[in-house]
């Protein structure tokens, strides 16, 4: 059973930094794409940042150069620095993954439970 688990999130003031991380753990043979999709209150899950396998990357516009996305293949983590946080960014973070089980031969989408970050003004 292929699970991913976020931790980091919080409250911060405007101007700050958190940083987020999401584990899969379970019988994993391989990792695609890892990200992090946000929703804030009454709007739908947006997409914030995608690492490929390769490590390129890429970022929702109004991230950019304040977000930066990474990961640990050794670890099956994916992490997501976030600073010079705005109130606009208060949202609940999703991680997700394209992952192939161990014994499977197909890659299925797998999604953590969500941390909500609160940036104050």
């Amino acid at each position: 059973q292929v699970q991913l688990v976020e931790s980091g999130g919080g409250l911060v003031q405007a101007g700050g930094s958190l940083t987020l991380s999401c584990a899969a753990s379970g019988s994993i043979f391989r990792i695609n794409t890892m990200g992090w999709y946000r929703q804030a209150p009454g709007k739908g899950r947006e997409l914030v940042a995608h690492i490929y396998n390769d490590g390129s990357t890429n970022y929702e516009d109004s991230v950019k150069g304040r977000f930066t996305i990474s990961r640990d293949n050794a670890k099956n983590t994916v992490y997501l620095q976030m600073n010079s946080l705005k109130p606009e960014d208060t949202a609940v973070y999703y991680c997700n993954a394209d992952i192939r089980g161990a014994f499977t031969q197909v890659y299925r989408d797998y999604w953590g439970q969500g941390t909500q970050v609160t940036v104050s003004s």
